[in-house]
């Protein structure tokens, strides 16, 4: 998963036309690294229907501040530049629920 550095490249990212997900998290969070070893194995499921970024929500503060990513991780799905759908709670996510957020991104991306 490409950490994106930099809000201008943050934009490009998210103005694809297929469906992005960006993953807002930090180095800190425990939760954030749960995540971690089934991620890559996600990526390679979802290999051209969508692509993940990571965001690093302390270093792209202005970002998590724009779209009010409030908790991490947190997952928030683009298509064309805009948000279509975000998954953000204050649990631990699971695989199954990760599965979920990104069919139901995918749905909302080829419904647009």
């Amino acid at each position: 998963m490409e950490k994106v550095q930099t809000v201008a490249r943050f934009q490009e990212v998210i103005a694809q036309s297929t469906t992005v997900v960006t993953v807002f998290k930090t180095s800190w969070c425990p939760d954030c690294h749960f995540i971690d070893p089934f991620m890559p194995e996600l990526e390679a499921h979802y290999a051209g229907t969508a692509t993940f970024y990571e965001i690093d929500a302390e270093s792209l503060v202005d970002v998590a501040q724009e779209y009010n990513v409030m908790g991490i991780p947190s997952f928030v799905a683009f298509h064309n530049g805009k948000e279509t759908i975000r998954f953000v709670n204050k649990l631990r996510k699971t695989r199954p629920e990760i599965e979920q957020f990104v069919d139901r991104a995918i749905a909302v991306s080829d419904a647009l």
